[in-house]
């Protein structure tokens, strides 16, 4: 199904479920909707839209690519389905989508879910970059080698299957739970994601936020994997700063805790009640 912005952009969704409605928020930027598991186990007690955001995935591919314009995208995706007000799960860049949209629209949100995200400051890069090499271990060396080079359709795929892999905590699975995560795979949007960063690079400040945050009264849930490569640590001020939050850390998992750790993920969304 597509939805079309108010600029002409289409983009693509799907729903599943009956309920309180819920739209996930993915992650990247730069990437696509990857929520086929979790959706599935949530559509039993909800109504769950899944969207590739601008220029992403099976979504027009075209920009402009900035914060605003993608709340924007969001809001026309929830004025699609007809929600008045509306539950909002975001996942590592997708949970910074999903707290603006909270922030602008605090009227248009039910709840606030907020999945492995980074928090309010930029001063975790350095520690992920040191985590990312030591999880990598000897793959670092191939992942180094294809970052520096051109590469075939075939090698970006390649190079994002082994970064990916880092985000799992168990060796043993993590490449082939970065493969389920590649299938079906798309081509990432690397204009999406350098205008995004360098974006958030410039207007993303903490003490702006923090400020904001503490006037959002919106449910929030904040669900965490112990073992995620990205500190933890940088998410703390916004759970300090939120008037009305849970915190749940999940000690097993890494960085997309549905697929290591589903029955606990599922677990603390609605053991806190942040979820119907």
């Amino acid at each position: 199904m597509k939805v079309v912005t108010d600029d002409g952009c289409q983009l693509w969704t799907t729903d599943a479920g009956h309920g309180e409605p819920l739209i996930l928020c993915h992650g990247g930027p730069g990437l696509w909707d990857m929520f086929g598991d979790l959706a599935a186990m949530l559509a039993t007690r909800m109504r769950v839209v899944r969207w590739d955001q601008r220029g992403c995935g099976r979504s027009e591919r075209r920009g402009p690519y900035s914060m605003a314009r993608t709340v924007r995208d969001l809001d026309a995706v929830r004025q699609h389905f007809g929600f008045e007000r509306v539950a909002v799960l975001g996942h590592s860049w997708g949970a910074s989508v999903a707290l603006r949209y909270a922030l602008d629209h605090p009227d248009r949100v039910s709840r606030l879910v907020y999945v492995s995200g980074t928090g309010l400051g930029r001063d975790w890069h350095p520690q992920y970059e040191r985590n990312l090499a030591a999880r990598l271990g000897n793959s670092l060396a191939r992942l180094t080698e294809l970052k520096g080079r051109a590469r075939t359709k075939r090698e970006d795929r390649e190079l994002a299957v082994l970064q990916w892999s880092a985000d799992f905590a168990d060796p043993s699975s993590a490449l082939d739970c970065a493969e389920r995560m590649a299938d079906p795979w798309f081509e990432i949007n690397y204009e999406c994601n350098a205008a995004l960063n360098a974006e958030a690079r410039q207007t993303w400040r903490e003490a702006e936020l923090v400020a904001a945050c503490r006037e959002l009264a919106t449910p929030t849930l904040i669900v965490d994997g112990a073992r995620d490569i990205r500190p933890r640590w940088a998410v703390d001020s916004l759970a300090q700063a939120l008037p009305s939050v849970t915190r749940v850390v999940l000690s097993e998992a890494g960085h997309v805790p549905w697929l290591e750790a589903p029955d606990e993920f599922f677990s603390a969304l609605y053991s806190g009640k942040c979820l119907p």
